[in-house]
């Protein structure tokens, strides 16, 4: 099974950027789904979005779309997260998961299904000004 662990988060302005890594160590990502997960504060767990190991498909949720770019190193068994154009609704203590694949990463890209996975303890991110 798959370990992880997040870095990169920290404060940021409104339309600052951050990039968040996932450094993954077990198994080879070729056969899983990784993806990145944000939860706010009073809220719940969401999917930003998801990448396959096996063909680098993407999905992004609509907050993400045109903001947020995600992109894997399989060599480096790390998933990245540029994110551009924050904003103080990003806030957010980020976390990365992987799951075995089983459909293409737009339907997987749900927080139930990554449950049953391997999740990261999260960065905090922060957008303030």
């Amino acid at each position: 099974q798959l370990q992880l662990v997040e870095s990169g988060g920290g404060l940021v302005q409104p339309g600052g950027s951050l990039r968040l890594s996932c450094a993954a160590s077990g198994p080879r990502l070729d056969y899983y789904a990784i993806g990145w997960f944000r939860q706010a504060p009073g809220k719940e767990r969401e999917g930003v979005s998801c990448i396959s190991g096996s063909d680098g498909s993407t999905y992004y949720s609509d907050s993400a779309k045109g903001r947020f770019t995600i992109s894997g190193d399989n060599a480096k068994k790390t998933v990245y997260l540029q994110m551009n154009s924050l904003k103080p609704e990003d806030t957010a203590v980020y976390y990365c998961a992987a799951r075995g694949l089983f459909a293409p990463v737009r339907a997987m890209c749900q927080t139930y299904y990554f449950d049953v996975g391997s999740w990261g303890q999260g960065t905090q991110v922060t957008v303030s000004s």
